[in-house]
């Protein structure tokens, strides 16, 4: 069950969903990411990959972004280390950019995107910073290989993965929590498959190296993630 992963669909794999189901998810998944520790590893890893930068203007793509509450997290952080930044939030279901608009309304540097990561439109963008959360795991290795090398010709300084780590004491801790917790059907359904669709380090570090990457880091974080950041 966890040797390998999952290729099992989610449901907010399905572009057309909408409705109150988003808007609930939505508040869910930010709680979930608050509390197991989603929404410090996206902030740690931006310090990580800005340390040695001394850009004080800064472009940065979240690709799945959901809600928009990270974009709000990482906003804020560039904001106490004096740096000027436009933040984009990009996510390919435009019911979910619509709610994230409204919960980012007081950030007037965040603008959202509905866009197709695969298309012409979103590869001749550039950006200084990629990152993503929980977004990775929808896509199976080959096709993440290939989109890292498309990544590599749109940042300028690197990319940010804050992903799970495939392990079954988080598949069942997940699944409990949610069943007990969570009011939303696709979490509960999706928080469990999202875990078997997740990864193990080496698989990781493989995929990386066979996108031409050799300064990188993956460090595991609580609960039961990855977090990973690649200098380009």
């Amino acid at each position: 069950m966890f040797d390998q992963r999952s290729t099992e669909i989610e449901i907010m794999d399905d572009l057309d969903i909408k409705g109150d189901v988003i808007d609930s998810t939505l508040k869910e998944l930010n709680v979930i990411n608050k509390w197991l520790g989603g929404n410090s590893i996206i902030v740690h890893a931006l310090d990580i990959l800005l340390k040695d930068s001394s850009k004080k203007n800064i472009t940065l793509a979240d690709l799945g972004c959901g809600g928009g509450d990270l974009l709000k997290l990482m906003s804020n952080r560039l904001r106490k280390k004096n740096i000027a930044s436009r933040l984009i939030g990009v996510d390919a279901n435009p019911h979910i950019i619509e709610y994230a608009k409204k919960n980012c309304s007081s950030h007037p540097e965040i603008e959202f995107q509905s866009i197709n990561i695969f298309s012409e439109e979103f590869k001749a963008q550039k950006f200084d910073v990629v990152a993503s959360t929980l977004f990775f795991h929808h896509f199976d290795d080959q096709t993440l290989t290939d989109f890292l090398k498309q990544l590599s010709n749109q940042a300028s300084i690197g990319i940010i993965i804050n992903d799970l780590h495939r392990h079954w004491f988080a598949y069942h801790s997940i699944k409990w929590i949610t069943a007990i917790f969570s009011k939303s059907f696709m979490v509960k359904n999706d928080a469990k498959v999202s875990v078997q669709r997740g990864f193990l380090k080496e698989e990781l570090e493989n995929i990386i190296q066979k996108a031409g990457f050799t300064k990188y880091e993956i460090k595991w974080r609580w609960a039961f993630r990855y977090q990973v950041v690649i200098w380009v």
